[in-house]
């Protein structure tokens, strides 16, 4: 089937490419989720508009990257969250958390699909965090959950 990508899918394509997929995997998981929308003749006109949108969006130059790199991991993230006695929290922090948390240190505005967790995170701690700027620069961040 072929469809068109409405954001970033890791290992498909970015938003506004044309791509064919398998019946089932677009038709059950990215268009329900709305990270596509099916291909139509009226549809190669969205094409345009959805790359526009994110060439004003995105880090065109590994050298932007590579500056937002920098910026990113100078910045302290300290993220505040209910937990219970052992540590454990109540949910986990998601990227949008993450995300937030970066902007209100002082750090450049991050968009939540960049930021990769390699796992959940559900306890209280140091972890790492990785942001993804540009196909070929990741930034490596540490974020310091503690208890609200």
């Amino acid at each position: 089937m072929k469809i068109i990508l409405t954001q970033e899918v890791t290992g498909l394509g970015a938003a506004g490419d044309v791509v064919d997929v398998k019946d089932g995997y677009a038709r059950n998981y990215l268009v329900p989720r709305g990270f596509a929308i099916r291909w139509t003749k009226g549809g190669e006109k969205d094409v345009a508009q959805i790359r526009r949108a994110r060439k004003i969006h995105e880090i065109a130059t590994i050298e932007q990257a590579n500056e937002v790199k920098a910026k990113l991991e100078a910045v302290k993230v300290r993220l505040a969250v209910r937990s219970g006695d052992a540590g454990r929290l109540f949910g986990s922090v998601t990227p949008a958390d993450i995300a937030s948390a970066i902007k209100t240190a002082g750090g450049p505005d991050v968009d939540k699909r960049r930021v990769e967790l390699g796992s959940p995170i559900k306890t209280l701690g140091s972890h790492q965090v990785s942001v993804r700027l540009h196909p070929e620069v990741a930034a490596k961040l540490g974020v310091e959950v503690v208890a609200a």
